[in-house]
């Protein structure tokens, strides 16, 4: 399953559209008024499926990921010399990216990929392809995509 992420380009805080491969609209994602990042996201009818939501004063990017109004784990970021590794909390996944911090891959714990994340250059907006091996994972990756895009933001990147 592959999913586009981008960001809207007139928005006074964050917003994206993600699309499908047949350009129909999956998800919306918005952002809230809130200290450090708090993005909510919704199905096609606006029913709130997941949220991300920053917390402030860590020394490295964290954030704490909900399923429909339910904690259900942390993402955070780790430091690294030359490649940026992700920490989550819950299902064992493993997150790493490339040098440039363009391109990540998430593998379950016994190394097989589960998704790979792959920023698209040269656009106005970010953007991001999300090509996910299972469909029920998606809203997960879209988390950890938006955790990683903020982070990103936070820190001037």
């Amino acid at each position: 399953m592959k999913l586009l992420f981008k960001q809207r380009f007139f928005s006074w805080l964050d917003s994206y559209d993600i699309f499908q491969e047949d350009g129909s609209v999956a998800y919306t994602v918005e952002g809230q008024l809130s200290w450090g990042h708090k993005l909510v996201i919704a199905d096609t009818q606006g029913r709130e499926l997941g949220m991300v939501k920053e917390e402030v004063f860590t020394f490295l990017p964290r954030f704490l990921l909900y399923l429909e109004g339910r904690e259900v784990g942390c993402i955070q970021k780790k430091l690294t010399l030359f490649k940026p590794v992700f920490e989550l909390d819950c299902l064992g996944w493993r997150i790493e990216g490339d040098l440039l911090e363009w391109d990540y891959t998430i593998t379950d714990a016994s190394g097989v990929e589960v998704a790979v994340i792959s920023k698209e250059i040269f656009r106005f907006t970010d953007t991001y392809v999300l090509d996910i091996r299972e469909a029920r994972d998606a809203v997960y990756v879209l988390m950890i995509a938006l955790a990683i895009d903020a982070a990103k933001c936070s820190s001037g990147g």
